[in-house]
């Protein structure tokens, strides 16, 4: 006579029968076992798994595919004047370095800056607005150079969508 073992018959001379129809151990609460020995909690289970990355960057590469890319939006003839505006307006208070840290016109650029990832289906042909707010540094020929609170960075009059 066998008895089962999963769903496979277990011989009668089954090395751990004795331990094995005896089941899984159960303490009491507060035992000596118990004591020494508490069981994990449920929600720090994850814990244990958690330094194991099998893939090195690959959470990188699935969060970068989640990003949301748009096609770049060309202004109309009234959003170009009201673009050009602004950036006089603008070059008037920073129109050189001593003018900018005098002036120090506090801006917020709402810029397209293309699609960087080779893998991506959208590159080449796509990007994503963002917007940046800080002082005006200078003004060159083709960008505007901004300073904001982290980093000093230069974005191309082409790739400016609006200025606040």
């Amino acid at each position: 006579m066998y008895a089962a073992i999963g769903s496979m018959a277990m011989p009668l001379q089954f090395k751990y029968r004795d331990v094995l129809l005896k089941g899984r151990p159960r303490h009491e609460k507060w035992d000596s076992f118990w004591i020494k020995h508490p069981p994990m909690a449920p929600s720090r289970w994850a814990k244990i798994f958690a330094p194991f990355d099998a893939l090195d960057g690959f959470d990188e590469r699935i969060q970068a595919k989640e990003e949301t890319y748009v096609q770049r939006k060309e202004l109309d003839e009234g959003e170009k004047e009201e673009l050009n505006r602004k950036l006089c307006h603008l070059h008037s208070l920073a129109m050189n370095g001593r003018l900018a840290r005098l002036n120090a016109p506090p801006v917020r650029i709402t810029y397209f800056e293309p699609c960087a990832d080779l893998e991506n289906d959208w590159y080449g042909c796509g990007g994503q607005y963002k917007t940046i707010s800080g002082t005006v540094l200078r003004i060159e020929m083709d960008s505007i150079r901004i300073k904001t609170n982290s980093a000093e960075r230069a974005i191309s009059f082409s790739d400016i969508r609006d200025i606040e």
